[in-house]
């Protein structure tokens, strides 16, 4: 007599869990009463009846569920905690044809990983969320989770919840719905057969967004865990049906798939060619040969060089000209900003290393050949950084008194700020200042050749940081050549 199946496992799973380790291959990993096996089967079974295993990548999480992979004929991806949302954004935006699914826990998704989840749920990223809400933490052990329910006892809060002491739990579904970009947002349990036949249909009809390029679809379900929280099987359901749905009430919170329309997406790139022409500026200037080198001989050495001064004053962007004029001229350059709250007042600086070797590390905090300082408290802080044959430059407009070098060290001074004042825009003295340096540079310390290359150099580094910004360009090259010019003359005298 031949054997009958009625019933089986759906094609979207494996008909044997090779994945698995160990010798049992035909089971989950799952503790009895969890949801996720019965959550599994809706998806795996959508799967196999929308015909699109061979385009579906599920994600993984860091939770009960980390092995998701074992089951389903899928592609699978595996990714840190929290992280489900930035991989989805990327699978769907590098492949528009993918189905992708994050498969996310209470832990995973509505804690460390709740800013990555919110943004894409706010950009409306086209893919669906299963987010599994078992109002604790499974994996490590029962602690709370952001969806604990008030006064509910778990190993970290032994006496119960607080909404004093760690807040109320997060509605998500909620949350979601406000949004404006989500396509389909709903709730949904999984603790009787009515319950399941309505998960069912919410898992049909995100996937079926996914499909049509609706946007994102995020199903809440809640679920059991009787292994941490300590019940029976009707004691959880209970739970979930009483305690849950009080504070997580079931339903549908934003439906647009029907008037939704499909999402136009621009046709992507592939061309290498137009892709590098995207990437990459066109070539600025004349450029030099890969064998060019600057002959003067203060470039045999590595030279490190701070800026520093009050956020504004274009501290970051001289940094970056500098940079751009090392790169050009064939040397290894360094940038490194330092900024924060510092740019509303205080010391804003710069770190930059131009160097024909390999640069160790970016940062100058010591040994400085280079200071060019443009307030005051950047002059007390960084000062102690020269080194001993080191330049320093500052801005008289704002250092009214000179300061105190050390013998071998070389001071020089220019009213930059003032000068890029009268010019007619604040915004230029770091264009002054570069000038300044320029004017410097050719009187003490390059020969004749490099002397000659910096004039051309200079704009077309200015070329390179605002490019396409031809009005900038032009107005920092004219406080640039006013600078060098007042800067000579401050020279000769």
């Amino acid at each position: 007599m031949g054997e009958r199946v009625k019933l089986t496992r759906p094609e979207g799973f494996f008909e044997t869990f090779d994945r698995r380790p160990g010798a049992v291959k035909k089971n989950m990993h799952y503790c009895p009463g969890c949801g996720h096996g019965i959550l599994h089967k809706l998806i795996a079974e959508a799967l196999a009846d929308f015909g699109i295993l061979d385009r579906t990548t599920l994600i993984s999480p860091v939770g009960c569920s980390v092995f998701a992979y074992y089951y389903f004929d899928c592609f699978g991806v595996q990714v840190p905690h929290g992280r489900s949302a930035a991989a989805a954004t990327g699978l769907v935006r590098a492949n528009r044809g993918s189905v992708v699914i994050g498969y996310q826990g209470d832990g995973d998704l509505a804690a460390i990983g709740f800013n990555n989840f919110i943004q894409a749920a706010n950009r409306g990223e086209n893919y669906c969320v299963f987010f599994v809400n078992n109002a604790i933490y499974g994996m490590t052990g029962g602690q709370m989770a952001p969806t604990s329910l008030i006064g509910q006892k778990t190993t970290t809060s032994p006496y119960g919840r607080s909404e004093i002491n760690e807040g109320y739990p997060l509605k998500v579904s909620e949350m979601v719905a406000q949004l404006q970009a989500p396509v389909y947002v709903e709730r949904v349990s999984l603790t009787s057969t009515r319950n399941i036949m309505k998960a069912r249909q919410a898992v049909r009809k995100a996937i079926k967004n996914n499909i049509e390029k609706k946007g994102f679809s995020l199903v809440e379900v809640l679920s059991g865990c009787p292994v941490n929280l300590k019940m029976n099987t009707k004691q959880m359901d209970e739970f979930i049906d009483t305690r849950m749905t009080d504070y997580f009430p079931l339903g549908v919170y934003k439906d647009e798939s029907a008037e939704r329309q499909t999402i136009t997406y621009p046709t992507p790139v592939f061309d290498a060619e137009k892709v590098r022409e995207a990437l990459y500026p066109d070539k600025i200037g004349e450029g030099v040969a890969d064998d060019y080198r600057c002959g003067s001989a203060i470039f045999d050495r590595e030279l490190r060089i701070k800026i520093a001064g009050f956020g504004g004053q274009g501290v970051l962007s001289l940094g970056l000209i500098l940079a751009a004029m090392g790169k050009q001229r064939n040397f290894n350059v360094s940038w490194l900003p330092s900024y924060g709250p510092e740019m509303r007042g205080g010391t804003a600086n710069c770190a930059i290393i131009v160097n024909r070797g390999t640069i160790g590390s970016p940062i100058v905090d010591s040994n400085c050949d280079l200071l060019l300082i443009l307030n005051k408290p950047s002059l007390e802080k960084y000062l102690p950084e020269l080194g001993e044959n080191g330049v320093l430059f500052y801005d008289s407009s704002t250092i009214e008194e000179a300061p105190a070098v050390k013998p071998g060290q070389m001071l020089f001074d220019l009213n930059a700020s003032d000068i890029a004042e009268a010019f007619g825009n604040l915004k230029c003295a770091n264009a002054v200042v570069l000038g300044a340096l320029s004017a410097i540079l050719k009187a003490r310390f390059l020969d004749e050749r490099d002397a000659a290359d910096i004039d051309q150099l200079v704009p077309d580094a200015l070329r390179e940081c605002f490019h396409g910004k031809e009005k900038i360009v032009n107005m920092n090259i004219e406080a640039y050549r006013l600078g060098q010019q007042k800067m000579s003359e401050k020279l000769t005298d």
